[in-house]
């Protein structure tokens, strides 16, 4: 089997567990991994028995034996490594958000209808099959038309506390309901208004909720609270509800769909995303990677997201940020 020679730039938590997923697909080859700090290279290179490293993703971009990269950085650090490994004729799968600026997103879309390469977002929410499957019923025109959505991500306190110094809630998980509601819906915002709560010291607010009203007339509901208490039992509380005009959809991604109490209490863990199972990472995150990584192999670009969507999902979060901090609704 040819297996496609794959990189990674940006080792954080999330550049770690592409390392996991793409362990665990059987067409990819994990080739390279680039990141600034040596130490931290050199630890991720040495787990998953990766030979190349680089601390210049110019350099890595430069060896011909790669053929497609994730970058996984920080989403303000997005817009360079992208543009040069699409001009450097990459495929390239780039997490979300797409970038910290409209001005960057359209520089990073610009970029990929450009390029002869594969470009993809990873907008996760549309690997999970409880999506999937309420996009296929609104399509199917079950619920008629959509008048009402509402969408809760919320997090643990602790977990908060480790971003909230980076990113933001609104646009570091809003993102996610926000293209979720634009895509199961087939339409996009007219405006948004937001509040959000600050009592920790961080850079970024505790809590944002936000209210869009759709080109199609439907209202819009999305909370993002990432101060839940920390003995709550899961990392995520991930709901959405949709009503239409000939019936409704619901869904609850997190407890109690499986938990563990032993000793030490009561836990919940991740049964979609990135779970374990039987030694190998698996979930929706694995599921995303192979398609792209699948779309390369078979010369198949990706379909099930395009630039434009992607770009419009921060469009949408940055205009209800704006609305956050100015009290005003804020038009798109």
């Amino acid at each position: 089997m040819k297996k496609v020679k794959h990189a990674i730039l940006g080792l954080g938590w999330f550049g770690e567990k592409h390392c996991e997923a793409l362990s665990a697909i059987p067409n990819v080859e994990i080739a390279a991994l680039c990141t600034r700090n040596d130490k931290r290279l050199a630890e991720v290179a040495s787990r998953f028995g990766v030979a190349k490293t680089y601390t210049d993703y110019h350099a890595m971009l430069a060896d011909p034996e790669i053929e497609s990269v994730s970058i996984t950085t920080m989403w303000d650090q997005h817009v360079d490594p992208t543009v040069a490994a699409l001009k450097a004729g990459k495929h390239v799968f780039l997490e979300k958000p797409m970038a910290s600026t409209v001005e960057d997103c359209d520089r990073i879309v610009e970029a990929a209808n450009a390029a002869s390469s594969h470009f993809m977002v990873g907008h996760i929410c549309r690997f999970n099959p409880r999506y999937a499957a309420a996009k296929e019923a609104v399509d199917a025109g079950r619920i008629g038309r959509i008048v009402s959505m509402y969408a809760r991500r919320n997090l643990p306190a602790w977990v908060g506390a480790t971003v909230l110094d980076k990113i933001g809630p609104i646009i570091g998980d809003g993102v996610h309901d926000t293209d979720l509601m634009f895509w199961i819906s087939g339409s996009r915002a007219v405006s948004a208004y937001a509040q959000t709560v600050q009592w920790r010291d961080h850079v970024y607010p505790d809590l944002g909720q936000v209210m869009y009203r759709l080109e199609n007339g439907a209202s819009c509901i999305l909370e993002s609270v990432w101060c839940l208490p920390d003995t709550t039992p899961f990392q995520i509380d991930e709901r959405l509800e949709i009503v239409g005009t000939e019936g409704s959809i619901s869904i609850h991604d997190t407890h109690p769909n499986l938990m563990i109490v032993d000793r030490d209490g009561a836990r919940c863990p991740d049964t979609t995303y990135w779970p374990m199972q039987h030694g190998q990472l698996r979930g929706a995150l694995r599921d995303e990677l192979a398609y792209f990584i699948q779309g390369i192999a078979d010369s198949v670009p990706p379909v099930v997201i395009s630039p434009e969507e992607s770009r419009e999902a921060v469009r949408a979060c940055l205009a209800a940020e704006e609305s956050a901090r100015t009290g005003q609704v804020v038009k798109i």
